[in-house]
């Protein structure tokens, strides 16, 4: 197996879903599991072809970053791949591609998922549930979604629904929320997301012992609907031609609370605590810390961000639930015929799953939402310097606002826009950009730093 780590470190590093940037990776092999290729899906040349999936840790990252890495393994005088998309030769006469971009893995893939089963290997085993699997497209050929960061998705499109089918590339124990809530929701009758195909779940030797196993999520398909946009992109066109977006943003609003509203009534809520506003408060102030040290432009800001935090703290919060986590424009898509659908809910990729599957504030999402639409102005002013900044931030807090209404009207929350708690939690979403950008996108930074100066000044009303 040597030969096969010196392959994928030499190749890992390439890839936009390998989160260790600027180290080679200290790779150990956990284990695999393969899975059964039907020769309806093979060329005549395609003989000996193997289908199987690494589970790699990096060991080079504390914690230990588990990934799943599916391989193509074929003779390699018939291989007639994209370099781009070949792993290596870890022996002479083999070459191995990367799975999703395959059509021995895209079929293979597919059929596990709509007929259910179980794949195995070494301590580890695959288990594909189907939960729809008349839908599953006949005679379909596979694509890869391009511009991933944390995943790799392929669409499938043949005769039927078309399918998409996300292979999450970093593992963790427990079920992903993207596969539990969008599940549940569909099961509730919800029109706001697309409707779940089928999943995989594995168990695999357990990285934190020398024993035992965990149980996770590999795989997620549901339904995809071609043609449709993300809210980014039709957010952002109707800024950039000056249009009044107002009565889309209610609308997203409205689905926004559709969605919470159906949460609160799948999983538990519960009353925040003590320790719940402690935590709180030890974030913020993390945050902000870790803020002043990489974005030094904010360091004149901090007594007044103390007060944002410190008015939060002293006013009643509503309960805990089950929310997107990770939520902005480019979750959302905007379908003619069904309005807005809501993807994507696994939460901040970076969290641990066990903090992703906690009842949180639904505020966190409005706050993310509320940050989407600034971005849309800030970026918008970016590209074109001359462009008037008074004409996009009206176009902003048009849309923030209406967005907001649309929220309450649908919750029945009768939700304040200058609730103190909003402001802290828009505030800290602001910092949390702040650094990101300063770490990645240096030119983008003055986005969120005009975010912060403005939440800090601007009063909240205690309640």
């Amino acid at each position: 197996m040597d030969s096969t780590l010196a392959c994928l470190a030499a190749w890992m590093p390439r890839q936009r879903w390998y989160a260790a940037k600027g180290r080679p990776p200290s790779l150990r092999l956990v284990s695999w599991w393969d899975m059964a290729v039907d020769s309806d899906d093979l060329g005549e040349s395609d003989g000996g072809v193997r289908v199987r999936t690494f589970l790699v840790a990096d060991e080079g990252a504390l914690p230990a970053v588990l990934y799943q890495i599916p391989v193509v393994e074929r003779a390699t005088e018939t291989v007639r791949a994209d370099p781009l998309h070949t792993i290596g030769s870890p022996t002479p006469g083999t070459t191995f591609i990367d799975g999703p971009h395959d059509p021995a893995y895209a079929q293979a893939l597919l059929r596990l998922i709509a007929r259910g089963g179980t794949a195995r290997g070494p301590q580890t085993t695959a288990i594909a549930r189907a939960v729809a699997a008349d839908s599953v497209p006949a005679l379909a050929t596979a694509r890869v979604v391009s511009g991933e960061q944390s995943n790799t998705s392929l669409i499938y499109e043949g005769v039927g629904t078309p399918v998409i089918c996300k292979v999450y590339r970093q593992l963790h124990a427990g079920l992903n929320p993207d596969i539990e809530l969008q599940e549940a929701l569909a099961r509730a009758g919800s029109t706001h997301v697309p409707r779940p195909i089928g999943s995989i779940e594995g168990t695999w030797p357990d990285l934190a012992t020398a024993h035992g196993s965990v149980r996770g999520s590999l795989a997620f398909a549901q339904e995809y609907l071609p043609g449709v946009e993300d809210a980014w992109r039709v957010a952002l066109l109707a800024a950039a031609r000056g249009e009044d977006f107002r009565v889309q943003a209610g609308a997203l609003g409205a689905a926004t609370a559709h969605v919470h509203v159906a949460l609160t009534r799948c999983f538990p809520t519960r009353n925040p605590t003590a320790a719940d506003r402690d935590a709180a408060a030890a974030t913020w102030e993390r945050r902000f810390a870790i803020a002043i040290a990489e974005v030094p432009e904010v360091a004149g800001q901090r007594d007044a961000a103390v007060a944002v935090y410190r008015r939060a703290l002293e006013v009643p919060w509503p309960p805990l639930q089950r929310i997107h986590g990770d939520y902005h424009l480019g979750q959302v898509l905007h379908s003619p015929e069904r309005g807005w659908l809501l993807v994507d809910f696994e939460g901040e990729p970076l969290r641990p799953m066990a903090e992703r599957r906690q009842p949180d504030f639904a505020l966190r999402d409005v706050a993310g939402m509320l940050r989407s639409f600034d971005y849309v102005a800030g970026s918008l002013r970016l590209d074109d310097p001359d462009r008037s900044a008074d004409a996009v931030r009206a176009w902003a807090l048009d849309a923030r606002a209406a967005f907001v209404e649309g929220y309450a009207e649908t919750s029945g929350s009768g939700l304040d826009p200058r609730h103190p708690l909003l402001a802290a939690l828009e505030l800290d979403k602001a910092v949390y950009e702040a650094i990101y950008e300063a770490r990645n996108r240096p030119t983008w930074v003055a986005i969120p730093l005009r975010a912060i100066a403005r939440l800090v000044e601007r009063p909240a009303p205690v309640t």
